[in-house]
Parts: C-alpha cells; sequence; structure tokens
C-alpha cells in the first residue's frame, strides 16, 4: 500500500489539472466567442452626410434650471434616428412630448453632472431611454449635445 499511495496521488493530481485545464480553455473560448458576438452585434454601418440628414432631427434653445435652482443651462440637441419613418413621428412629437421630457430631466441632474464626459453619457442615455418609451415607429440611436451654457444665476 505504501508504494502504491505516490502513484495515486499523482495520477489524481493529473486528472485533477487535465479537468482544470479543460474548464479554463473552455471558459476562454466561450469569452472570445461572446466578445466577437458583442463586437459583431454593436458595429453599425458608417453614414454618409446626405443619410445622417435624412435621419436627424434638432432641438434647440432648450432653457431651464438644473437640479440646483441657482443653475441656468441653455442647450441645443441632436437626435439620430434609425428610420426616415422614426424622424418623421419625432419630429412631429418633439414640441410637445421631447422637449418636456428634455426639460423634466435636466430640473433633476445637478450642475456638476453635466460638467464632466461621464455625466453628459449618463444623461444622454437616460433622456434616449425616456424618449424611446414614447416613439412607435423605429427608435432614436443617439442624442448629441451640440450646444451647452451653464451659468449660476
Amino acid at each position: 500500500m505504501k508504494k502504491m499511495l505516490p502513484w495515486l496521488t499523482t495520477a489524481m493530481l493529473a486528472i485533477t489539472l487535465i479537468v482544470l485545464a479543460i474548464f479554463i480553455l473552455t471558459g476562454q473560448m466561450d469569452g472570445a466567442k461572446d466578445k466577437t458576438a458583442s463586437a459583431e452585434g454593436n458595429v453599425q454601418k458608417h453614414l454618409s452626410a446626405d443619410e445622417i440628414v435624412e435621419v436627424t432631427s434638432e432641438i434647440t434653445d432648450v432653457k431651464t434650471n438644473l437640479a440646483d435652482p441657482s443653475y441656468l443651462v441653455q442647450m441645443n440637441f441632436s437626435f439620430q434616428l434609425n428610420t426616415k419613418k422614426a424622424k418623421e413621428e419625432f419630429e412631429k412629437i418633439k414640441d410637445i412630448v421631447v422637449t418636456p421630457i428634455i426639460i423634466q430631466k435636466l430640473a433633476e441632474t445637478k450642475p456638476e453632472e453635466l460638467n464632466k464626459t461621464a455625466g453628459r453619457k449618463s444623461f444622454n442615455n437616460e433622456l434616449t431611454d425616456l424618449i424611446n418609451k414614447e416613439l412607435t415607429e423605429g427608435r432614436l440611436q443617439d442624442i448629441r449635445i451640440t450646444k451647452f451654457l451653464s451659468t449660476p444665476m
């Protein structure tokens, strides 16, 4: 029995290492497939300037107070939608639905959030979600802040 113990220990260790290596390699392969699939899903075709104009709408001169009432903000936005039909619908509702959503979201936003890139991205993402809930034709793909002025009163 004493002579077999080192052999059994070595065999068990070898089997454990082989199984561990298989799990690690399989996990890395699945991760690589997921990364490739997500990269392919996020690829958007590049639009020409004319195509961008066809699916982009603007809202200008939004003026309101931020969450801190002593700060006033003036902003312009461009909204890129995924289809011409979505843009047509957006144009119809932008003054009566979208602008109030923007004003309400700005009223909940602190001035320091909009002074940082990460804060603006977060603001745009939340705004995109709120506006997409209102659209029935197509969806909003991107919001860009084209003018930004924040000043204390």
